[in-house]
């Protein structure tokens, strides 16, 4: 008989149902963040004032602007940051990375 996953994850320890939760984080897309924001790609790409075609292109893409990125999850309502991580050093969050060439772009009237 088939297992249900909500089934195994509660036999696990709760130390490795942590590690299983941040590890599933890690591996999150950006779909999987629109569909946590309970969004289609349709409200999505009216708040950012495109068709859904190109939301569904940006969310494929292994690659982008983190202009287009930050765009993408402050119109779901979310604030991105972007962290460097270094051995034997706190955590540096990276601030105003952007911002220039985003200001840029609004005011050619260039969307994401």
């Amino acid at each position: 008989m088939a297992r249900k996953l909500d089934d195994i994850m509660a036999a696990l320890p709760p130390k490795r149902q942590e590690q299983i939760a941040a590890r599933a984080m890690e591996l999150a897309t950006l779909k999987d963040l629109r569909l946590a924001a309970q969004q289609t790609q349709e409200q999505l790409a009216a708040t950012l004032g495109v068709g859904q075609d190109t939301i569904s292109r940006l969310e494929k893409r292994s690659d982008m602007l983190l202009s287009t990125l930050r765009h993408y999850v402050e119109s779901m309502g979310g604030k991105l940051e972007l962290v460097a991580q270094f051995p034997n050093r706190p955590p540096v969050v990276i601030q105003h990375l952007g911002m220039a060439e985003d200001k840029a772009a609004h005011k050619s009237g260039a969307r994401v």
